[in-house]
């Protein structure tokens, strides 16, 4: 049987949008990320996400990351901020952890990274160990991409029992509207009804959403929040045909993440629309090239995504 939810969950529905960390001369360029932080809060975002995988978390140090924190509700103007804690190390998780609640933060992020192959017990014990340490609601993570840990079904049931789970970040739907729709209703099944389920994968966010995600954890959200909106908002009051449309208008893009990859993609965005300083991202990560940063500005600009 689910356990109760130790905390209100209406912070992780709607669209949570992830920021980018942009970088200048190997530090945190901190006026460029409260300005980005401030830009999604006047867009009315439902929640902002700092250092998830586009905020670059796994490339900072404790104090690099304890800063972004605090920087991301003191622009944040009231809206829910989440804040990312994975590491390779459990007490250096709890440390993140420490960090978040001492920024302010509404909830935490949790990856499990991992460098050795990780087992499901050592991630329900992740989760386990960081649910008795904290009091804020946390979020679990599933993002095979980065991690190299794909989460299970069953793991999901596991991991949402322990208290102050809150909500469960999927990769992806089918996209076929009836698989999508099976889809996140066995996960809910398996993890209760107490416990928001979020989209991630943008291009798959439209069809998450009509599926019945309650939240869409979102990259293109944190650098052009305004389309992204649209998506969600036209979802989550039942348009599912207009936010079918919306994604589809942004085809272009999703083209380019898939090409690109999502992260270097809204960075050569935030560098363009003068959000970020050029070559923003963590070394050794390299920006686009002069051609396919040429590629991401045409359809910038064909979209009107600049405006």
């Amino acid at each position: 049987m689910s356990a109760p939810p130790r905390t209100d969950t209406s912070a992780f529905t709607g669209l949570s949008a992830f920021p980018l960390t942009p970088l200048q001369d190997d530090a945190v360029g901190e006026a460029a990320f409260g300005t980005l932080v401030a830009r999604l809060a006047d867009a009315g975002v439902d929640s902002i996400t700092a250092l998830g995988s586009t905020g670059s978390y796994a490339y900072l140090s404790r104090d690099e990351r304890a800063r972004v924190a605090r920087l991301a509700v003191e622009h944040a103007g009231g809206v829910p901020v989440i804040v990312g804690v994975g590491a390779l190390r459990t007490s250096h998780v709890l440390a993140h952890v420490d960090d978040a609640e001492a920024a302010g933060a509404a909830g935490v992020l949790l990856a499990p990274m991992t460098y050795q192959p990780l087992t499901d017990d050592d991630v329900f014990e992740l989760f386990r160990t960081v649910t008795d340490h904290t009091e804020l609601p946390v979020v679990v993570y599933d993002n095979p991409g980065t991690t190299r840990f794909t989460f299970t079904t069953e793991l999901y049931a596991r991991i949402a029992r322990l208290p102050g789970v809150a909500s469960i970040k999927i990769p992806g739907v089918p996209g076929d509207p009836e698989r999508a729709r099976d889809h996140v209703a066995a996960i809910r099944a398996a993890a209760g009804e107490h416990v928001t389920i979020g989209v991630s994968g943008d291009p798959f966010a439209a069809t998450g959403l009509n599926a019945g995600c309650d939240a869409w954890y979102s990259v293109v959200g944190g650098t052009l929040p305004s389309p992204a909106l649209a998506i969600t908002r036209a979802a989550r009051e039942g348009r599912a045909a207009d936010a079918v449309a919306e994604s589809a208008r942004l085809g272009p893009l999703w083209n380019l993440f898939a090409e690109f990859g999502s992260l270097r993609v809204v960075a050569a965005i935030a560098e363009y629309l003068g959000l970020a300083p050029r070559s923003c991202l963590p070394l050794p990560l390299q920006g686009l090239t002069r051609p396919q940063r040429a590629a991401v500005i045409e359809v910038v600009d064909e979209l009107g995504l600049g405006r």
